[in-house]
């Protein structure tokens, strides 16, 4: 090329490029915009209408409307070996940045996939600790709304009789009845409280018929640990506790409170140690507990009329000692006593 045609190429190069340097910056993609967000996968056992991964699925659907997630999820997996399965199929085909679900029963199937992605942040709701790089736990550390529970269903009942209808006797159901118990007889140390267990985690006629029964033998107030016991106790027109979510909706001039989980703080504080690409296995306990906003005490819904005033004191008194750290709600994750 001659010396005459690279200067006139030069300067024709050259004023393209200050053409270009003042054009206006192309428009961001929505694609673009989005590719800092992670896609987040959740794996349930149950159906998401039991209330424990209902609560998960619930906060993440409020963090991915808040335009900070990608979501999808598949529920009803059960316990018969689907579950590594399901998990191995979506982190090799979609690769989430994190999966969310619970492992009660699907323990170690979970724990083996985990292990052979470590590029994908686990979070799983457990009672077992956290593992590797990449596996942190968590868990419905919700017996201290439970206590509170207790304390207005020793005040309430009449007969002295009170019912609980629990899935299944593991440290995690245990310490939020025991907890329920411990305000029972706080308020009436000579309350009798009924507990028994369906042995399975989402049965709502075997919990209704369990709730029914104990109705027979005296109970005037129900709290439904599981699914199915609201019913029971709005068809014979007593008092019932939830739990987990807030469950007045399912008889409103029942339901007084409950303990409500709350996943938003554990969900929350995962996706930030993502984005900040510094997740790291941990157990994300203290999310769940009251003191970080992970649990609190159901609504009255207008059915303070119904609850003693001193009682309602009571509640007030220890819901603040328990926010203020100045009362610990006992762990207790052995099997109630007489419970069946």
């Amino acid at each position: 090329m001659s010396l005459k045609r690279f200067t006139l190429v030069s300067l024709i190069a050259l004023v393209l490029l200050a053409i270009a340097g003042c054009a206006p910056a192309p428009a961001v993609e929505p694609e673009a915009e989005e590719a800092g967000v992670p896609f987040v996968f959740a794996a349930f056992a149950t159906a998401i209408e039991e209330p424990w991964d209902g609560v998960i699925h619930e906060a993440l659907k409020k963090a991915e409307s808040e335009g900070r997630i990608t979501y999808e999820y598949t529920d009803d997996i059960g316990y018969a070996g689907d579950m590594e399965r399901v998990l191995r199929e979506v982190a090799e085909e979609s690769k989430p940045d994190i999966i969310f679900g619970d492992a009660f029963g699907n323990e170690e199937a979970v724990r083996r996939v985990a292990a052979d992605y470590p590029e994908i942040a686990f979070a799983f709701g457990s009672g077992f600790g956290p593992s590797g790089d990449n596996f942190s736990v968590f868990d419905n550390w919700i017996h201290e709304p439970a206590y509170l529970c207790g304390l207005i269903a020793g005040g309430v009942s009449e007969s002295g009789v009170i019912g609980v209808v629990g899935g299944l006797p593991v440290p995690e159901v245990n310490r939020i009845v025991n907890a329920f118990i411990q305000g029972v007889k706080e308020v009436n140390p000579d309350g009798t409280v009924l507990v028994t267990f369906i042995n399975n985690w989402f049965d709502p006629a075997a919990a209704k018929e369990a709730a029914l029964s104990q109705i027979d033998a005296g109970a005037d107030v129900l709290f439904a640990e599981r699914f199915g016991v609201i019913e029971a106790a709005v068809e014979n027109d007593l008092f019932a506790f939830g739990n987990m979510s807030d469950q007045n909706e399912l008889g409103p001039d029942y339901v007084l409170s409950g303990p409500v989980w709350n996943m938003e703080p554990t969900v929350d504080y995962t996706i930030e140690q993502v984005v900040a690409g510094s997740f790291t296995s941990q157990d994300l306990k203290d999310f769940s507990m009251m003191g970080k906003g992970g649990a609190s005490l159901a609504d009255y819904h207008g059915l303070e009329s119904k609850i003693p005033a001193d009682i309602l004191d009571l509640v007030a008194q220890r819901q603040d000692e328990i926010l203020n750290g100045l009362f610990r709600v006992d762990i207790d994750e052995a099997a109630p006593a007489g419970s069946n």
